[in-house]
């Protein structure tokens, strides 16, 4: 979206219509409600006539009322509409108050904001903060009472957190940790001076701790983000927020795994597992705890992890059936690794079965030529090979190949691959002699 292009449709003087004057407007009405369309015509004069009145509202009134409304889309998840009228509060600040108030500064910061949250505009975001933080007076001798300054932090505070969510965005990573680490020493300032109250603080400094984390694993600083999912884990204490401290256990997992560290990975992801089957066992966190929890100790060395392993699967299988049903993707791939889990514990009947009869669900949800109905035939295939049913296995592979060329098309390395198990599974003698009776028979004549 061109925000340029909507501040200039959206002056005051955009909400010109026809020349009519107001005072002929109820003559007009009654000549249109006379013709065969008057009731859509008088419809659209109203409409003409309602423009006109806002045009004629001083530019402060308007100001006012394009705020209330924007306030109200929000409200109502009217996100585009919302925007729209805070882009048109942005140009009506800057003909109320004038280029350098602290109105416009926060008008900006206001839009940067909502760019960021409801429609993920980082380069948007990012554009509107730098507005807002280019306008906001420093230094005391800026202010003139204690308000105002209050008023300037609370402003700041917003442009750095958009300004760090728009670069994590964008991947502007040194800049997304600079604008967090400004934060926080704007949200201490504003403490002191009795601008924030100790909960709105705990939530701001979570959020700050939380973007940090993510700036610094996607640095692959894991130490650095791990001190930050501690300073998380301290602040959530003594809250009753366990999804909050869910989601802090499985960052935690998620990079000791890339680190390596499988027991320090399991160990986050139990504690995480721990509070979400006492709070909510049956619903989809639970099922994705389950679910990761399976995939580590699937991929552990140990036999009393495997053991585990299928336990979690069963869970997390569950789970996601009763709160997602078995049609949905996420149930469908907690399923796809289960099996791969089945295959290398070498229980490659339950996996089949499985397999086939996921096929019906999977060709509802995504389609019978989609990639996830070809992966499925091409995994059964393969099996059926290994346990030498050759005869079904080129079916099945066959039916993948049809598939996959209509996917990929026949040089994509996916094809070739099946093209080649096809090709020699049709050598099989059981293959051969199935072909063969297909074929019709020669006719034998008598002499």
């Amino acid at each position: 979206m061109d925000d340029k292009h909507t501040l200039r449709n959206t002056r005051p003087n955009s909400f010109d219509s026809p020349t009519e004057s107001p005072e002929n407007m109820t003559s007009t009405n009654r000549r249109l409600d006379a013709s065969p369309c008057g009731s859509e015509m008088s419809s659209l004069s109203q409409t003409q006539y309602a423009k006109k009145k806002l045009i004629m509202i001083p530019p402060e009134e308007k100001l006012k009322l394009f705020d209330s409304r924007a306030q109200a889309h929000e409200n109502n998840q009217e996100f585009d509409a919302c925007i729209q009228d805070l882009v048109r509060c942005v140009a009506l600040t800057r003909l109320v108050y004038g280029e350098g108030h602290l109105k416009l500064a926060q008008a900006h910061a206001r839009l940067a904001k909502a760019y960021f949250q409801f429609k993920g505009w980082g380069m948007q975001a990012q554009k509107h903060s730098t507005q807002a933080r280019e306008l906001l007076p420093f230094g005391s001798s800026s202010f003139h009472h204690g308000d105002e300054k209050l008023e300037v932090l609370t402003t700041l505070l917003c442009t750095h957190l958009t300004q760090g969510g728009a670069g994590l965005l964008t991947d502007n990573l040194e800049e997304a940790k600079s604008s967090f680490l400004e934060a926080k020493q704007i949200l201490d300032e504003l403490h002191r001076h009795d601008g924030i109250n100790q909960e709105e603080k705990m939530s701001t400094e979570l959020e700050i701790s939380t973007s940090l984390c993510r700036v610094y694993k996607r640095q692959n600083r894991s130490e650095e983000a791990l001190s930050q999912c501690e300073q998380s884990l301290q602040l959530l204490k003594n809250c009753d927020k366990p999804e909050k401290t869910c989601s802090v256990y499985r960052d935690m997992s998620m990079i000791e795994q890339e680190k390596g560290d499988l027991d320090r990975a399991i160990e986050h992801l139990s504690k995480a597992h721990a509070i979400a089957m006492s709070h909510s066992s049956e619903e989809l966190e639970g099922a994705q705890i389950s679910h990761s929890l399976a995939l580590i100790l699937s991929a552990a060395a140990e036999p009393h992890r495997s053991e585990s392993a299928g336990h979690y699967f069963e869970q997390s299988l569950s789970a996601y059936k009763n709160c997602v049903g078995v049609q949905d993707p996420a149930f469908l791939a907690a399923q796809d690794d289960f099996c791969r889990f089945l295959l290398l514990n070498d229980q490659q009947e339950r996996c089949i079965e499985i397999q086939r009869a996921s096929l019906t669900s999977k060709r509802s949800t995504f389609g019978d030529l989609s990639a996830e109905v070809a992966d499925t035939l091409q995994l059964i295939g393969s099996v059926e090979m290994t346990e030498g049913r050759m005869k079904q296995a080129h079916s099945t592979m066959t039916k993948c190949l049809e598939i996959q060329n209509l996917l990929y098309g026949p040089q994509h390395k996916k094809t070739k691959a099946t093209q080649k198990a096809v090709d020699m599974l049709a050598r099989a003698p059981d293959v051969a002699v199935a072909k063969r009776q297909q074929k019709p028979g020669r006719r034998k004549t008598t002499s």
